[in-house]
């Protein structure tokens, strides 16, 4: 389960989303995350689900390091669903099936089925495309991305600068953590630690000989980073430069327009169908 993790991996490829501006691809995918919650019946929900597998398609990262993505939210997910499945009804709901398990009598109604499907593929489609972000873009051109949008800011005296390099070493990181997660708990299985059966407290209990060298880690990486970027004399104040120099071009044009098609075809369809959630 901790291998399947991805958050802040990067895909190295040629593909249209990789070759887009870094800004255009922060800004899309907050606004793509928007046009998610603002889906409010199954067609709109639908444009949006299709949205999501092309940019999929476009992005040529392989489909099982996608789906590695899923994994570790399929908890979340079948908890969600069953969460509306079984407690949405009412009165005047229509009900599918009903049971009786020890004096309680659940009821699956119609409405509470389709918020479960529907509650299921809006989380499906929000992790799915918020990973393409980090498997398209390099933590460098994240930094810059990030760092240029908010540069308004510095007007104000915002350190812009340190809170852009700031997200991204703190997502760059995931991965190496999760990496030195794994080894140190495959270390301490060899050692016999039993990490996997037992009640609650006792592998609460065991995990203890993990997160100890785990923080000592980490802490040391983080030290060793920081003597590094000293040692470089970075500081993250004032005017800095870049090695890659972002532009904006006809790629992201036709992202953008794209995107403001799928928000008008999303608005319509929430008019003329009837709402679910």
């Amino acid at each position: 389960m901790i291998k399947d993790i991805t958050i802040g991996q990067y895909y190295a490829g040629k593909s249209p989303l990789h070759r887009m501006d870094a800004r255009m691809k922060l800004l899309l995918t907050l606004v793509f995350m928007v046009v998610i919650f603002l889906s409010q019946n199954f067609f709109s929900l639908g444009l949006v689900a299709l949205a999501t597998v092309l940019l999929c398609v476009l992005s040529r990262v392989p489909a099982r390091m996608q789906l590695r993505s899923l994994r570790p939210i399929l908890f979340l997910v079948i908890f969600t669903s069953l969460l509306h499945l079984f407690t949405v009804g009412g009165e005047e709901a229509r009900i599918l099936v009903s049971v009786n398990l020890w004096g309680w009598e659940p009821a699956i109604t119609l409405q509470g089925l389709n918020n479960a499907i529907f509650t299921a593929v809006r989380i499906i489609c929000l992790i799915a495309t918020s990973s393409l972000l980090t498997y398209t873009t390099t933590p460098g051109m994240l930094t810059t991305g990030l760092e240029k949008l908010m540069w308004p800011l510095s007007k104000l005296r915002v350190p812009v600068g340190v809170f852009a390099m700031m997200m991204t070493l703190a997502l760059r990181f995931v991965p190496t953590l999760i990496e030195e997660t794994d080894r140190i708990m495959n270390a301490q299985k060899s050692r016999g630690a039993n990490l996997e059966t037992g009640s609650l407290p006792q592998r609460m209990k065991a995990f203890v000989p993990v997160l100890v060298p785990l923080f000592v880690s980490a802490f040391r990486r983080a030290a060793d980073l920081a003597y590094a970027m000293e040692s470089r004399c970075y500081t993250g104040y004032g005017a800095r430069t870049t090695l890659k120099q972002l532009r904006i071009g006809a790629r992201d044009f036709a992202a953008a327009t794209a995107m403001v098609v799928m928000i008008g075809g999303v608005v319509v369809l929430n008019i003329f169908f009837v709402r679910v959630m």
